[in-house]
């Protein structure tokens, strides 16, 4: 009666580790997991030390989906290092990273019969937003990035905005996936899995050949940190140079659908910039759909301004 009672409260562990504590399950994935996900490593340890630090007073057999549930509506009434709230989007990266924990665990490692995330209801993220750059703000930041005391964050923000590569493939770039001659940049490990290409064209090829002459030999990295195979981070940096041109409301992620937005208003079809942005159906593109019919709608009032503007 017992073991079906455990069972039907998620907390049927295997005897020999009812005693182990979330703790160590975080440090064995930190160890023997985390290293195979490199584009992951900096938020996915981040969301597992919080929950390792939360959960540090239970045992394994102790954490139950109710618990768990605390600790999201915990998360998502939380402030961020920052002084801003949560967002679901955010609340769920954290529940992902425990959830792939007891995954392995149950899965790899044998400690566990089931994973008791399975049973913890998610938030739900918001209709995904569409934020972009005008013109002016466009000027403004690239300006202000210009002017920064960080010499990469101009570089970075031209490679988001002229590629829409996301924030991590832009930090982890490495020389080695650089062609100046084809004017190529190729990534290798992508967020669906699949190799995808990116045109190096203009202002963004001119200044990854001035900065391939500046190049570390320490590092293959085109963005290092101080350790050279850490990249940079230009967070601080960022946000300087939003508030410099008086951007509000703004994150690095927008960058990109600033990128997706003027290749819409610029006459790119749904599944060219699904293409560029690397996403493998057009649900995810469709933000942009009324950009495209903005400016077709444009092409299609000059079109017949100059077919029958005469006869009036």
């Amino acid at each position: 009666m017992a073991t079906e009672s455990a069972i039907r409260e998620g907390r049927h562990f295997k005897t020999t580790e009812a005693s182990a504590i979330p703790g160590e399950m975080v440090d064995r994935y930190l160890r023997d997991v985390m290293p195979t996900k490199p584009k992951s490593e900096y938020a996915q340890t981040r969301h597992l030390l919080w929950w390792k630090q939360e959960l540090g007073q239970y045992s394994l057999a102790d954490v139950t989906p109710a618990l768990l549930a605390q600790f999201r509506d915990k998360l998502a009434s939380g402030i961020t290092p920052r002084g801003t709230a949560r967002s679901p989007s955010t609340v769920l990266r954290y529940m992902a990273a425990l959830s792939h924990a007891y995954t392995i665990a149950v899965k790899e490692w044998g400690w566990v019969d089931d994973t008791p995330m399975r049973k913890v209801s998610k938030p739900k993220e918001p209709r995904g937003r569409v934020r972009f750059l005008s013109e002016d703000e466009r000027d403004a930041l690239l300006k202000a990035s210009r002017e920064s005391k960080n010499p990469d964050l101009y570089l970075a923000v031209v490679l988001a905005l002229s590629t829409g590569a996301r924030q991590m493939e832009i930090m982890t770039l490495r020389w080695a996936q650089v062609n100046l001659k084809r004017g190529a940049i190729t990534l290798h490990e992508t967020k669906n899995g699949e190799i995808r290409a990116l045109p190096l064209a203009g202002h963004a090829m001119e200044l990854m050949t001035e900065r391939a002459k500046l190049r570390r030999i320490d590092t293959d990295l085109v963005f290092p940190g101080r350790k050279p195979d850490k990249p940079i981070d230009l967070r601080n940096a960022f946000e300087a140079a939003l508030k410099a041109a008086g951007i509000v409301n703004f994150h690095w992620h927008d960058l990109r659908h600033t990128a997706a937005s003027y290749l819409a208003m610029n006459g790119a079809s749904l599944s060219e910039i699904a293409e560029v942005l690397g996403h493998k159906t057009l649900q995810m593109v469709q933000r942009y759909a009324h950009l495209s019919h903005a400016h077709t709608s444009r092409v299609v009032a000059s079109m017949n301004e100059k077919m029958f503007g005469g006869m009036k």
